[in-house]
């Protein structure tokens, strides 16, 4: 029995829109899946079977057996979730590869039914977008981690500057200083005016390679900004009789100067600042290569922190005692410093023993 002219034409017109459908599928540059209402894959595009590295043998299968290959563990929740409830949905995602895409799965409708057959999943990447989009919130951090520290790490060359500008009034009123004995002090007040300066251009020079989201790195030695840190903090050291130690296993690294420097000298700084009442404070300075990380140790005999604290102690404005001097900002900007360059820092503590701060920076194992 032959076909009647109407189905031959509701057969053409079918036809007609298979190959359309096969075309676009055939041509579009974005990655697109068809699954079905039984989630059986049904059709995909050329690149979807790029970025999902799929092969034509993937036809047919449940999206369950080549949900791996699209690394994105709730895909098959969503898909489920679209297809009872009729409603498109999109949403930013990230792939356990770290790609950035925008999906958009809509429901595939049967008119005549009024429901779902299943869906069209399209991804768009926007990994550029998202980059740029915490390149702007780093950026935003860092303006406020700097300012902070511009505040913070001042502080002890201005100390420095204040002591010796009152040895100076001291010496002139009492009239007996030597010339020798004030040129002496005069060369300690210009050193401390450099370091001053020196330590301002380090925390407000941005500069345009932030812009870049991309701090710029280069080769620092550990024992030189050791030294500086030392320098810096020196009326404290002398104050406090600290004996400060150093063990430079691994003696650079590739970071921006001004981040390892403040980093240094705020842990060196707490070191001091929180002493025991009952002993003279002794520090270690230790760094190490541990694989692709080099740690930077730095362990006090201070007071200690109690349990409770050690998370609290990195959040803005924490102080751990009323009675020592300080802004409670000092371990919140080590804190994101060390997040910005991709590593970690851990601290170890006993109350009346001291603590043990370990900060981990991730490098590249062959860069030396």
């Amino acid at each position: 029995m032959g076909n009647s002219p109407g189905n031959t034409y509701k057969l053409d017109k079918l036809t007609e829109l298979n190959e359309e459908l096969e075309n676009y599928f055939s041509n579009t540059i974005i990655p697109q899946l068809f699954v079905d209402g039984d989630m059986i894959l049904r059709k995909f595009t050329p690149a979807a079977m790029t970025h999902f590295k799929l092969s034509d043998s993937d036809v047919g299968r449940h999206i369950d057996e080549v949900s791996n290959n699209i690394r994105f563990p709730t895909i098959i929740e969503n898909i489920h979730e679209v297809i009872g409830s009729n409603k498109s949905l999109e949403k930013e995602i990230q792939t356990t590869d770290n790609v950035w895409y925008q999906m958009n799965i809509l429901p595939y409708i049967v008119r005549r039914e009024n429901r779902s057959n299943g869906v069209i999943i399209t991804f768009i990447d926007i990994n550029d977008r998202i980059q740029i989009l915490k390149g702007y919130e780093r950026l935003n951090r860092n303006h406020e981690v700097v300012i902070h520290a511009l505040y913070h790490d001042i502080k002890g060359p201005m100390s420095n500057i204040e002591a010796l500008v009152n040895i100076m009034d001291e010496a002139m009123g009492e009239g007996g200083n030597s010339e020798a004995e004030a040129k002496e002090v005069m060369e300690m007040l210009k050193l401390s005016v450099a370091k001053l300066r020196e330590t301002v251009e380090d925390l407000v020079d941005i500069g345009e390679a932030e812009m870049d989201f991309a701090n710029a790195t280069e080769r620092v030695n550990f024992g030189n900004v050791i030294e500086d840190a030392i320098l810096s903090l020196k009326d404290k050291i002398t104050e406090s009789e600290a004996k400060i130690t150093s063990e430079i296993r691994e003696a650079e690294i590739g970071i921006p100067r001004k981040t390892i420097r403040s980093i240094i000298y705020n842990l060196l700084g707490n070191a001091i600042k929180y002493r025991s009442p009952e002993r003279l404070p002794e520090v270690l300075i230790r760094t190490e290569r541990a694989n692709d990380t080099v740690v930077l140790t730095v362990r006090d005999n201070g007071m200690g922190i109690l349990e409770d604290k050690k998370e609290a102690i990195f959040a803005r404005y924490t102080r751990l005692r009323d009675d020592v001097e300080g802004s409670g900002i000092g371990l919140f900007i080590v804190k994101n410093m060390v997040e910005d360059t991709g590593g970690r820092i851990e601290v170890e503590s006993t109350v009346g023993e001291g603590s043990t701060f370990r900060v981990y920076f991730r490098q590249n194992p062959t860069q030396k």
